[in-house]
């Protein structure tokens, strides 16, 4: 057991639980298939989504309408997952991201369909709200909705959307008005893959392997009745979904984090230089001790927040934001000094070190960047 988990006040017996039996998991199926991420990266991701799916890790990232989401459980999911492969990990917090929404609002029999096929791996979700011209500014999205009769027609573009071509069904934000203020109104819709009128019309080569790429919407045709919510409901549901996923992704630079802590401190007691082990030179230990205490922040930060979720806070967006603020940035920081640590060996391609140091840079880009976290912080601040 992880002296993290079973010494902190965060977690009950199911979550520790929880946690030995994903360790398992990861040591049996993901460890063995990591080193071949990359060879192709869209087939590997159907595989986790299988796997996760198989030994019921999905119902911890698609949420069940009757029962509140467990943010701990899915918090731990992500950082074991990510320790060994980001791609994994990918698999799991898609099918949540692109659900999510899904499991607020949408009608019931839509819902309980989409959301069981996600639940068994039969169908794998996407999220596609960024465009080529609106990032972190919702506000600015171009993609229209209008109604026909019985169905919405939808025209415009998407860019940066993760399982981009792999996904079967995605969650697509699109205006659908223009509110009193000059802003979007944006609603949400499921769009099937099958649906004639969408494309992917580009596979992004990223720096790290990513199933990522940009959609298109020719008079795409989707029912009234795919919808999520009412019109106008789409920038709540985008920002609800965000906020309860952000805190995870803090979950996941902590995997990568211990990833590469655990590395190097292998890597400094089996190197010899200038006669003894790299862990007995003071600058190597210092580099160790500033890893684990960096480290341990940034889990205590992220299982805070998730804590404070999960018990029913009446606000938890400020602590979530510093949860993947300061774990993003602190992984960022724990794996340079890992491939310090490991010298050239870390810049040889295909070392551990050297896959953490390309997955963990996107981190601190999607789902909010880092700069606008700490806007977020400072409006809370203001706030209170």
């Amino acid at each position: 057991m992880d002296i993290f988990i079973a010494s902190t006040p965060f977690f009950t017996a199911e979550h520790r639980a929880l946690a030995e039996r994903i360790a398992a998991f990861a040591e049996r199926e993901v460890e063995v298939r990591a080193a071949d991420d990359e060879t192709d990266v869209e087939e590997a991701l159907r595989s986790y989504v299988l796997l996760l799916a198989e030994n019921d890790f999905l119902r911890y990232a698609v949420a069940e309408p009757v029962s509140p989401f467990d943010l701990r459980s899915f918090c731990l999911i992500r950082e074991t997952l990510s320790y060994s492969s980001s791609l994994a990990d990918l698999a799991c917090v898609m099918q949540g991201l692109g659900t999510h929404a899904i499991s607020l609002a949408a009608t019931e029999h839509v819902r309980d369909f989409w959301l069981a096929r996600a639940r068994n791996g039969q169908a794998i979700a996407a999220f596609a709200l960024t465009e080529p011209e609106a990032g972190s500014d919702v506000g600015s999205i171009k993609t229209t909705a209008h109604r026909e009769d019985d169905a919405f027609v939808i025209n415009g573009r998407k860019r940066f959307i993760s399982n981009a071509g792999v996904a079967d069904f995605y969650t697509v934000f699109a205006r659908t008005g223009t509110r009193e203020d000059g802003r979007a109104e944006l609603s949400a819709f499921i769009v099937s893959a099958r649906m004639p009128g969408f494309s992917v019309v580009e596979r992004t080569e990223m720096l790290a392997p990513h199933p990522i790429g940009e959609l298109e919407f020719k008079d795409c045709r989707v029912p009234a009745e795919d919808m999520i919510g009412k019109q106008g409901d789409g920038l709540r549901l985008a920002l609800q979904t965000l906020d309860m996923f952000r805190a995870s992704v803090g979950a996941a630079a902590c995997g990568m984090a211990r990833r590469a802590l655990d590395e190097s401190l292998l890597h400094a007691k089996t190197r010899e230089q200038f006669g003894k082990p790299l862990a007995g030179h003071q600058l190597i230990q210092a580099k160790l001790a500033d890893m684990a205490t960096e480290l341990d922040a940034a889990r205590l930060l992220a299982y805070r927040a998730a804590y404070l979720k999960d018990h029913g806070a009446e606000h938890s967006t400020r602590e979530a934001s510093e949860a993947k603020l300061f774990a993003t940035e602190a992984a960022s920081r724990i794996i340079d000094q890992a491939v310090q640590i490991h010298g050239g060996a870390g810049l040889m391609r295909g070392t551990v070190v050297e896959r953490l140091y390309r997955e963990v840079r996107a981190l601190r880009i999607y789902e909010g960047t880092s700069e606008i976290q700490k806007l977020i912080i400072a409006n809370q601040l203001l706030k209170d």
